[in-house]
């Protein structure tokens, strides 16, 4: 069945409505923490408080909000291509690319004069590296269809995980260390010159997907409707996987892989405001957004000065979500 359209009217509310709630979580999110830090004094520049929120907080919270909308935005994308409501972020197989690049950046040691960690350069080539050999392997001859695409993303993200297990049983005991903790997935503070590159790539490729969400309304229906509506559906499953997999590879290359982000959001937003991708996707970036900022709040402060790693507590909110969707979706076959 065609998707149905939002009413215009509602559509702008709910937009009003998620980005009111993003914009309240980037305001008070920074402010709370395991120490207090008094914005006033912050402004006037006042130390320890102006470090305290606008060096440390503030920072962690903008990546925060920027992995969360990025995780968001692929999870309701990459369900739109592959047409399951259960396909997330990691589907397809380039977080676990970018993992096993930044595991074997860690466990060479590279001294390398970067101006940003190691593991950093080696989570992207590994996610590139992944998103070729996933196009390459989904492709019959000039035609890809959702089908091998999703085969050749679940086979090559199983080889990359033994690999990972593989390569870690060598690591020493620091090594062991710092991969089992960036494997948990979390977010730590950042300069703004790296915010600010990481926004000049997810901006246009956000805006992009969302410029192209009756494309994904079409393909969400079936790739022949798709075609009988004029939908160059070749180039659309090929610039949606590419598409994802960098907002995916991207993300993960700065916070480790933090899963169920891109299966909560998009598929709560779809059973409250229905599949229309013209509400769906601009939700799922908002909300996505401010709902990873959230999580990180309490795993930096539920057990201050302990901190819980966001991608430990993301899994333990997702994973009992996933068994009720899958309980749901069982349901729904039976009757």
């Amino acid at each position: 069945m065609p998707v149905e359209s939002a009413p215009r009217r509602r559509v702008l509310t709910a937009l009003a409505v998620c980005s009111a709630i993003a914009a309240l979580v980037l305001l008070v999110a920074p402010l709370i923490g395991s120490s207090s830090a008094s914005l006033p004094r912050a402004l006037a520049g006042i130390s320890p408080d102006r470090e305290v929120l606008f060096e440390l907080r503030l920072p962690r919270v903008i990546l925060a909000m920027i992995a969360g909308a990025c995780l968001s935005l692929a999870g309701a994308l990459f369900q739109a291509l592959l047409r399951d409501a259960l396909a997330t972020p990691y589907t397809l197989g380039v977080s676990s690319g970018s993992a096993l690049g930044a595991v074997c950046s860690i466990l060479l040691g590279f001294r390398l004069a970067l101006p940003f960690p190691v593991h950093w350069l080696g989570a992207i080539i590994g996610a590139a590296l992944v998103l070729g050999l996933v196009l390459h392997l989904g492709s019959e001859g000039a035609r890809m269809s959702s089908f091998t695409l999703l085969l050749a993303g679940v086979t090559i993200n199983s080889i990359c995980l033994a690999l990972i297990l593989f390569l870690h049983s060598f690591a020493t005991l620091m090594q062991s260390f710092s991969i089992t903790r960036w494997l948990m997935g979390g977010i730590d503070p950042v300069d703004l010159k790296t915010l600010a590159s990481l926004l000049a790539v997810v901006v246009p490729v956000a805006g992009f997907v969302l410029w192209k969400a009756r494309e994904w309304n079409l393909l969400a229906v079936g790739e022949e409707w798709a075609e009988s509506r004029g939908v160059d559906v070749q180039w659309l499953l090929r610039f949606g996987y590419l598409a994802g997999s960098l907002l995916t590879g991207l993300v993960t290359a700065f916070t480790g892989p933090i899963g169920f982000v891109g299966l909560i959001v998009p598929h709560a937003l779809r059973m409250r405001f229905g599949a229309d991708h013209r509400l769906l996707l601009p939700c799922s970036l908002l909300l996505g957004a401010a709902f990873l900022a959230i999580c990180d709040t309490v795993a930096r402060t539920v057990l201050a000065p302990a901190e819980i790693p966001v991608g430990v507590l993301t899994a333990l909110l997702g994973g009992p979500f996933f068994i009720w969707l899958l309980r749901s979706r069982r349901r729904s076959l039976w009757l």
